[in-house]
């Protein structure tokens, strides 16, 4: 036997399992990374030694560095890129409440919210992150909510909609503008869901 094959046969292995864990170690480094030192200071070599991996698997599994926090943000902004299904189910009298309740529901829970405030923050700083979840938001979300109204202008409402919403999460979860930052959620929901049906819905 061959010094080269007792050396294939004596190297372990590496299992699906094993690839996808060193993929989310190496997501949640990421969203650390990006969240620590916003999107500019961050790099691929950074985001590997934090994942305890090296740099040549972070550009294997996700390329560049734009695809690596395209791939977080995906990651992060999970629960709310679910709205759509779940407003599929209901009648589209209500779907303002059902929306506003939804997103707030995502802000609320702190294993969701967490996340989500790591990758706002660096795309409200950084033209290339902003880009990059604006996309994302704008095919995953908005215009698959769009769908679902069957109106000749419902991507502009939808638009005006997430634009209501987004502003309302940012002062309240971001920027903690009191008494919005404090206030009871459902109070929130009450003033701001007949706002959002009226964008989706209304003349």
């Amino acid at each position: 036997m061959s010094d080269v094959t007792a050396r294939k046969r004596g190297r372990p292995r590496r299992t699906e399992s094993d690839a996808a864990g060193t993929r989310d170690r190496i997501l949640v480094a990421a969203r650390e990374e990006f969240s620590e030192r916003g999107y500019e200071k961050t790099s691929v070599r950074g985001i590997a030694k934090a994942a305890g991996v090296d740099s040549a698997l972070v550009h294997h599994y996700f390329g560049t560095k734009e695809q690596v926090f395209e791939a977080a943000v995906e990651i992060a902004a999970a629960p709310a890129l679910s709205a759509p299904a779940a407003l599929a189910e209901g009648p589209v009298e209500d779907i303002g409440e059902r929306l506003t309740r939804f997103i707030f529901g995502v802000w609320e829970n702190p294993a969701t919210r967490m996340p989500l405030l790591a990758i706002v923050r660096s795309a409200v700083n950084n033209e290339t992150a902003a880009t990059v979840f604006r996309r994302l938001v704008a095919t995953q979300l908005l215009r698959r909510i769009a769908v679902q109204l069957d109106l000749p202008d419902a991507e502009l409402r939808v638009e005006l909609a997430a634009a209501q919403l987004v502003g309302t999460a940012m002062l309240r979860y971001v920027i903690k503008v009191e008494p919005l930052a404090s206030a009871d959620v459902e109070q929130i929901i009450a003033r701001v869901a007949p706002v959002v049906q009226g964008h989706l819905t209304g003349p």
